[in-house]
């Protein structure tokens, strides 16, 4: 069983992630108690360690740092958004191995492409976010494609419900799992991301801290 530490900021996407990844069967775990994490949690046999956007820059450095000297081997993983069904294909991606499917995204077409080895099953679910405001940001999530394609070349264009800012797709080939970005973050949401452990610009947050072992 792989083991994830989350460590962000928004109370209910770090629940929300909680539980899809336990749902999957990962031992998972979340936090925004940043100060804490070297004492609420065995580092040393995380699997992966997910940063949220709003996480300081210097407080990222830091923990990578001191995990990193009780765990060489710790996959990192960036959040792309505050989505927990984004955030929890992320994981899954960087813990499946080399995948054997082609995906990519064409922004110009809004137009996913597969190149696909054998006949198989894909899923895509298309997250977007509907308000950035702090600290409870909001998402929705719509199913694009569920069906069996077979081998070789294939193209699924993403409907116009899905905007063309701050979305994502999820991309699944019979077990393997891609996150992609579809629509650029906007650039109001940078200037909310803390400069520092100092930077104190965002509201408080109701404190999180998880614990798998109960």
């Amino acid at each position: 069983m792989k083991s994830v530490l989350v460590v962000g900021r928004s109370p209910s996407v770090l629940e929300g992630v909680v539980e899809l990844l336990r749902g999957a069967g990962y031992r998972a775990d979340a936090t925004n108690q940043f100060e804490r994490v070297m004492d609420d949690y065995d580092v040393g046999a995380l699997d992966v360690l997910v940063f949220g956007g709003m996480v300081p820059p210097d407080t990222k450095e830091h923990l990578r740092e001191e995990i990193g000297k009780r765990n060489a081997g710790i996959t990192v993983v960036q959040g792309l958004v505050g989505i927990p069904g984004v955030i929890a294909a992320q994981v899954d991606t960087a813990t499946g191995g080399d995948p054997s499917a082609d995906v990519e995204y064409n922004e110009g077409d809004r137009t996913i492409h597969l190149t696909l080895t054998d006949d198989v099953r894909v899923t895509v679910e298309a997250f977007w976010m509907t308000s950035w405001t702090p600290p409870e940001p909001s998402s929705t999530s719509s199913t694009v494609f569920d069906g069996e394609f077979a081998a070789g070349a294939h193209e699924i264009v993403l409907p116009d419900v899905v905007p063309t800012e701050g979305s994502f797709a999820v991309v699944t080939v019979g077990t393997e799992v891609r996150a992609l970005a579809v629509g650029p973050m906007p650039k109001a949401l940078a200037r909310m991301v803390p400069k520092s452990a100092s930077d104190q610009r965002l509201p408080e947050v109701a404190r999180v801290t998880t614990r798998s072992d109960g």
